[in-house]
């Protein structure tokens, strides 16, 4: 039997390994081991996304918590290492881009233990973003590189990686998504927030370049609140965010605004529900802009570059500065937006794909 780890820190990562847990369940010749780093310790940025993808609570809790970038991926690194110094897997699955990523990768590899990376090859090109060194340090480390989309492949062999490495398999996160439709598709979120589909916007904002430095946030609450007078805005607050707009006072301003409807965050399946039924979203998540494109639903990311450039080009996504968003906005509710295509192997059977691949290797 071979044992695997999949490593999962933050609620991204849960969407990731869930549907490749699933799909190594029907094989008796796996052993699974979900390795929680604890870097999301809120239930609802972390455990309520476990019950709703149908996992079981983790194995192991390395309980890291939050901390700097360096605090984060030396306390991972630490607890990973006195992990696997008594227990030897045969493969490590390590996703996307946050920190326990790279830090779980680089206490295995030190251990000569063999590392495989889903969601591989995705490029910014900024490296002003933890999450893009996180990128750059495990793929050229990790011994096996599962990648998204044709973009993931070029940018990879650019680096010098060998093809043999370098297999792609599509969008895991939209595996996650169809796993749960139905249950989606029955769930009216809107209802709790006493909305009617198609007449409100989602808002999710939680990167440093958005919440960070006083003037840029509070410019971007200025803009929210400006944009809620032409549809309602529902924001569910990541905890880092909802940090920020405490210590700069300016939560008020959107607690005041009759437009705003703020929220804590939500569950899996709560969240696409709401998502689903959207006539617009405004974020600075990376996984938003690739599910909007698959539900064709127009996106607005408040950035400067993405690491899934085939949103904006084959999708509904387009990158928008602060300046720039409300025209965008309006352009969409005129009815001005481009048509979608949704990128090969978007299709519901990357898991699948992923463990055929382990199986040849």
């Amino acid at each position: 039997m071979k044992t695997i780890h999949l490593i999962a820190a933050a609620r991204p990562n849960f969407m990731k390994i869930a549907p490749l847990y699933h799909a190594l369940k029907k094989y008796p010749e796996f052993k699974t081991v979900i390795i929680h780093t604890g870097q999301h310790y809120d239930f609802n940025m972390s455990q309520a996304f476990i019950r709703d993808l149908g996992l079981p609570d983790a194995d192991v809790n390395l309980g890291v918590g939050s901390g700097t970038h360096a605090q984060q991926t030396a306390g991972v690194m630490v607890a990973y290492e006195n992990y696997l110094m008594t227990n030897s897997p045969d493969w490590i699955i390590v996703v996307g881009d946050v920190n326990s990523t790279m830090a779980c990768t680089l206490a295995a590899k030190k251990l000569n233990f063999k590392v495989a990376h889903l969601e591989a090859g995705l490029r910014s090109f900024d490296r002003t973003m933890p999450e893009e060194i996180n990128r750059i340090v495990t793929d050229s480390l990790a011994d096996v590189l599962w990648t998204p989309s044709p973009d993931g492949d070029e940018n990879l062999i650019q680096e010098g990686i060998q093809p043999s490495r370098i297999k792609r398999v599509g969008n895991i996160m939209l595996d996650s998504f169809l796993m749960l439709k139905a249950k989606i598709d029955a769930q009216k979120t809107w209802e709790k927030f006493n909305l009617t589909p198609s007449q409100y916007g989602v808002v999710t904002i939680h990167r440093p370049s958005n919440t960070d430095e006083p003037n840029q946030l509070k410019e971007v609450v200025q803009t929210l609140v400006k944009l809620s007078t032409k549809l309602p805005l529902v924001i569910p607050l990541h905890p880092r965010t909802q940090g920020k707009l405490l210590s700069f006072k300016l939560m008020d301003k959107l607690n005041h605004a009759q437009g705003i409807i703020l929220s804590e965050p939500l569950g899996y399946i709560e969240f696409m529900g709401l998502l689903q039924r959207t006539r617009l979203v405004v974020t600075d998540s990376g996984g938003l802009q690739e599910e909007t494109t698959f539900m064709d639903i127009p996106c607005l990311t408040l950035r400067k570059n993405t690491e899934r450039p085939m949103t904006c080009s084959q999708g509904t996504n387009e990158l928008v500065s602060l300046n720039d968003l409300e025209a965008a906005f309006e352009s969409i509710l005129s009815g001005d937006w481009k048509k979608t295509a949704i990128p090969e192997l978007w299709d519901g059977k990357t898991a699948q794909r992923v463990v055929e691949d382990i199986m040849k290797r």
